[in-house]
Order: structure tokens, then sequence, then C-alpha cells
């Protein structure tokens, strides 16, 4: 509904927030206290983490800028080419200290001490309780974060079926020398892993204290996955163009079968279990008889190869799950 009316989570919390922002203000009877509506405005971001990193630069540059500032103009006075001056050497220090990104807020906070044209303590503590009030309610505010669990799940569910369809079509090709596709499931599994990544990104960087994040080494895993399904495709397409009936083509098209239907399970027991016999049936059978065979039963022992690392790199990250 939010969406509809053009209002994201963030604009009502930045609405909310300047409100609150402007009330303490006057409460207080601060001068100049509207301005801590517009600190809240500056600082709040995306996640709790960019909004703590903003509200500290923001602090340390408003900070320096009333101190400088306010020494400045009382030696020099109160003069527009002093203010010139203050912002030519100001600027070079918030780049050095690499806090320029509090430029604004520390430019408006000086301006209000050049505006009453006195450095006393009543003025330098207005400004100060209007920094506090504003970093303060930004922090509060930010603090309510939506939660991107439901919107996580749901992208997972999407992997896990286009995965499943991806290595169903891989066992049809086993089994089939005449079967068609487009591949354009392996293309849609990417785009939707980097969606889900970048909304994991921000739930990580909401949950300040919480060092790991079991959803975003699942996305890894499945990117990891991802590249060995596109190396096995053309390799794939070589298997599937020969007429040869080799008995291993038909073991690792159920192998893919089986794997399709259980992407969702962190138990890769069985799936590595069948790849055990099926590489033990490939000891005990006879030697090749012609090179097409030759390169068949190559190609086919490479694809256990990577079903392998499939399957492994999938037993670690669950296994680092529940460490």
């Amino acid at each position: 509904m939010m969406h509809m009316i053009g209002m994201g989570y963030r604009t009502i919390k930045t609405a909310i927030g300047a409100g609150l922002a402007i009330w303490i203000a006057s409460l207080f009877d601060l001068e100049f206290g509207s301005f801590a509506a517009i600190i809240v405005i500056m600082c709040i971001e995306k996640t709790k983490k960019k909004t703590l990193h903003s509200i500290q630069k923001k602090f340390f540059a408003s900070l320096l800028s009333l101190i400088l500032g306010s020494i400045c103009f009382e030696v020099l006075g109160y003069h527009p080419i002093v203010l010139t001056l203050f912002i030519l050497l100001f600027v070079p220090i918030l780049i050095k200290l690499r806090i320029q990104e509090g430029f604004v807020t520390s430019i408006v906070i000086i301006s209000h001490i050049y505006t009453v044209k006195e450095a006393n303590l009543e003025n330098l503590l207005n400004e100060l309780y209007i920094i506090f009030i504003g970093i303060g309610i930004a922090v509060l505010v930010n603090s309510i974060m939506p939660s991107f669990k439901k919107e996580i799940e749901k992208y997972k569910t999407e992997i896990e079926n286009k995965f499943s369809v991806i290595l169903s079509q891989f066992s049809a090709f086993l089994q089939e020398s005449e079967q068609k596709w487009d591949g354009k499931e392996l293309v849609e599994v990417e785009n939707i892993l980097n969606q889900a990544k970048n909304i994991t990104i921000q739930d990580v960087e909401n949950h300040l204290l919480r060092k790991e994040n079991k959803d975003y080494y699942y996305l890894e895993m499945r990117e990891d996955q991802l590249e060995i399904l596109k190396r096995m495709v053309d390799i794939l397409s070589i298997v599937s163009s020969s007429e040869l009936d080799v008995k291993q083509r038909g073991m690792l098209a159920n192998i893919f079968q089986y794997i399709s239907q259980h992407v969702d399970s962190g138990d890769t027991t069985i799936a590595l279990k069948l790849l055990e016999e099926y590489e033990e049936s490939i000891r005990e059978t006879e030697l090749p008889k012609s090179r097409e065979e030759f390169e068949v039963r190559a190609n086919l022992f490479y694809l256990n190869f990577e079903i392998k690392n499939y399957l492994i790199i999938k037993k670690n990250i669950y296994k680092r799950s529940k460490d």
C-alpha cells in the first residue's frame, strides 16, 4: 500500500523523525531549532550501519566547525570574508579527516553562530543541543527497521525451484538425444540471486551485532553451485549429441533427477553415496571400445566430478550453518 502512494518505509521514518526533532527543540525553546529536523533528514540512510557512519561523520564535522569557526570569528571578526576564509581552510581539514560528508551540517551550524555574532557559552550549547537532538532522533527512528526475512525466504524458494528445473533438464539431456532447452532458467536464477543478495546485504547491515548471516552464506553457496551448473551445460550438449548407449549415462541421469528433487534439502548423504556407486561402476566397466565411447565416458566422468563439487559445496555450507 505504501509503495502505491509513493511512500517507502524510509520516507515515513524521516517524516516522523523530522517532526519529532522540531517538537523537542521547541520544548527547550532552542534558537534555530528547526535545523534539528534537517539533521535527522540528512542522517537517515537505508541501513543502520550506514546511518551510524553518517551520524559519526556529521557529528565530528559539526563539532569541529563549532570550535574552529567560533575561534575564527571571535579573533578575526564576524565578516563575510572571514566566513569565506574559514570555509576555504575548513574543507581540506574535513577531507584530511575523511569526514567531508559532514560539510553541509557543519557549515549550517557555524552560520548560526555567524548570524547571532557571538560565540558565548549559551549560543554554543544551543547548537550542541540541536546536534544532539537531531542525531538522537535519527538513531531512534532508524533503529526501527523492516524485516526482510519473508522476502529472502521467497527468493530462496524461487532459486531452489529454478535449480530443480535446471537439474531435471540435465537429466533429460542424458536420457534423450533430441532434447531441446534454451537455458533461460540459468539467466533467471542469476538475476534472482543478485536481487536476493542486495536485500540480504541490507539485512546484514540492519543487524549490527550479528557477525554472520546464514542467508548470505546460503546465497554465496548457490552462486558457486550456479557456476558449476553453467560449466556443465556444454559438456551435457556434447554427451547428448551422441547416439551411443553408455550404461553410465542412464545412471548419471538418475542421479541428476534425484538431486533435482532434493534441492531444498541440506542432507547430501544419499546423493554422494549414489555418486560413489556410479564411480564404482566406472571402475568395473570394460575399457572403451571406440574413440566415441571414450569421449562420452570421459565427459560423463567430468560431469560426475562437477556434480560432486556441487554437493560438497552444499554439504560444507550446511555444516557451517549448524556450527
